[in-house]
Parts: structure tokens; C-alpha cells; sequence
């Protein structure tokens, strides 16, 4: 059970995280590029993640389900997950000094930004594999996929 559960764990925080990190990198590439104020990055970087977060996990969903159930069934299974990578990513960014600021141009902002996504996995992990081992977070979206 811990192999496969382990398993199961990496492959949803990987999928969580590929949602999150477009989103993520678009919304500070987008911030950066616009001069916008760190709050502002910030905000519209965790508002992005979000929605390409819940996008990669309905996709799949749709074959199967409504548009509104498909959503109910992403937000049910992601939202710890995004949350707590979106905190981690965030706050990591935040501490590192003039990581937020950094320039587009700058080794400092993609590697903080690389580097905050890595941690962002790390805290994300033990969340994902809690709630499937529960029935919960991924595992709700896998119901769903034949």
C-alpha cells in the first residue's frame, strides 16, 4: 500500500503542480513584464495557478462528466493541493530577498522561481498523499476517468 500509495501521491502533486506552475510563471512573467506591484504579482499569480490548476484537472473529466460536475469534482480534489503550493510557492518567492522584484532578465527570478516550485511540490506532497489514502483529493478525480 505505501509503494502505490507513494506513487499515486507523486503523480497527483506532478499533476497539480504542472497546472500551478503555468499558471504561476504566466502570472509573473505577465507582472513583471506589466511593471505591476508585488501584491498584484502575487495575486494574480495564485488566481492563475487556480484556474490552470482546475483546467488540467477537468479536462479529462469532461468525457465523462458536465461541465459542472467536472468542476465540483476539480475543486473538490484540488483545492488543498493548490493551496498549499500556492502558500509554499509564495512564500518562498516573498523570502528570498529581491526574488519578487527581480527583473524577467534575471538568473535571480528563474531560479527563485524554479527553486519555489520544487518547494512547493515538497509541501504539497504529504497533503495529496493524506487525502488520497483517505479517498479524497485525487482519488475523486480518478473515479471518474473510464
Amino acid at each position: 500500500m505505501g509503494s502505490a500509495l507513494n506513487k499515486a501521491a507523486v503523480s497527483a502533486t506532478l499533476h497539480c503542480l504542472t497546472g500551478c506552475a503555468i499558471g504561476e510563471v504566466a502570472g509573473m512573467v505577465l507582472s513583471a513584464a506589466l511593471n505591476f506591484s508585488n501584491s498584484l504579482s502575487v495575486f494574480i499569480s495564485i488566481i492563475l495557478a487556480f484556474i490552470f490548476g482546475y483546467s488540467f484537472s477537468m479536462r479529462p473529466l469532461l468525457k465523462h462528466l458536465s461541465l459542472r460536475k467536472s468542476l465540483r469534482v476539480a475543486l473538490a480534489a484540488d483545492t488543498a493541493s493548490i493551496a498549499t503550493m500556492e502558500a509554499a510557492d509564495n512564500i518562498f518567492i516573498l523570502l528570498i530577498p529581491g526574488a519578487i522584484s527581480a527583473g524577467l532578465n534575471t538568473l535571480l527570478f528563474w531560479i527563485s522561481l524554479g527553486v519555489s516550485l520544487v518547494v512547493a511540490f515538497v509541501a504539497a506532497f504529504p497533503v495529496n498523499r493524506w487525502l488520497i489514502k483517505r479517498g479524497q483529493g485525487h482519488a475523486l478525480a480518478h473515479q471518474h476517468h473510464h
